[in-house]
């Protein structure tokens, strides 16, 4: 069965070729992106089953997406397609540094009137993780009611739940309604995964051992804090915090992603029996070898290739 659920908002992504404003980009690179779809292919790629909660449209992207995820070892059996809504899209432009520019096509889509009640059909036999982001929360009442059910769901059966912020403040009506609702969500998880700019937004401070007091004094049992380049700084309910190290990225193609495949690396660490420090360490490998490759999940490495990039710099 499926040792890891998730649940968000599969999408077709066109990528510019050309280093140009969107607008004047005349040649794009189709992909399949979502910050759950990167966690998903990231998973299967180091050998473990993750089954993804979604809601779909019937349209070219909506059958690309159940074929792309298929192909890769993602399980379907909550991947469900609607009849009415279509498939969420993105433009994404091309940098030579920096966060590139990205335009979503998201509202009223198939995945923004995901309906809540669906999540009863899900077999809880063998699952051992809910990983999840505050992405679809900010998509609709529907999706924000679902996070908090399949919270409720995987609570009740002892089943432990990350959480990534993934802040899309564009996605928001305003800022002080996602402070309250990603926070809320948050402290309801056992792992909380902000980035350190996320970290400031949420709770104010930019030292990470106050971002991870912050949730800590919440009810959260660990806190790890994304410091890019630097590595992340961990900090349990009951130990101090530590510092681990980052991996050096030779040229960064691609940024988006990275913070998805740092959940990667935790999860699938944590979930072989691995003490934290050696999990966030995966992490911090994962997520430098995604910045170092186009696309949001192209650079989510095997097995294998993990292996020789993490013996060879550390």
């Amino acid at each position: 069965m499926y040792e890891v659920l998730t649940m968000g908002e599969p999408m077709g992504l066109l990528a510019a070729e050309e280093e140009k404003q969107l607008k004047d980009v005349s040649r794009f690179t189709r992909y399949i992106c979502g910050a759950e779809v990167n966690f998903c292919i990231g998973l299967a790629r180091l050998g473990h089953i993750p089954a993804y909660v979604s809601r779909i449209g019937k349209d070219p992207f909506g059958q690309h997406i159940r074929e792309y995820l298929g192909d890769s070892g993602i399980a379907e059996d909550y991947l469900w397609t609607d009849d009415t809504y279509l498939t969420g899209m993105q433009l994404k432009a091309k940098n030579a540094k920096g966060d590139p520019e990205v335009i979503n096509y998201r509202h009223d889509t198939a995945f923004a009137h995901f309906k809540p009640e669906d999540l009863a059909k899900i077999n809880w036999d063998g699952v051992r993780h809910v990983h999840l982001t505050g992405i679809p929360a900010a998509l609709s009442m529907n999706c924000l009611t679902a996070t908090e059910l399949l919270m409720g769901m995987a609570h009740a059966r002892n089943v432990r739940i990350s959480f990534d912020p993934n802040l899309r403040p564009a996605l928001w009506p305003d800022k002080a309604e996602m402070v309250t609702i990603i926070n809320s969500l948050a402290q309801n998880a056992d792992i909380v995964l902000p980035g350190i700019n996320e970290g400031d937004i949420l709770t104010g401070s930019r030292q990470p051992e106050k971002i991870a007091d912050f949730y800590l004094e919440r009810g959260v049992k660990t806190v790890v804090v994304k410091l890019g380049a630097e590595g992340a700084y961990v900090k349990t309910a009951h130990e101090k915090g530590f510092v681990v190290p980052g991996y050096p990225v030779k040229k960064v193609v691609d940024t988006v992603g990275a913070g998805d495949g740092f959940a990667v690396g935790v999860v699938s660490a944590l979930l072989e029996d691995e003490p934290l420090f050696d999990a966030v360490q995966r992490g911090a490998a994962i997520g430098a070898l995604a910045v170092m490759s186009a696309g949001d999940n192209e650079g989510l490495p095997d097995r294998k290739t993990l292996t020789e990039y993490m013996r060879k710099l550390h």
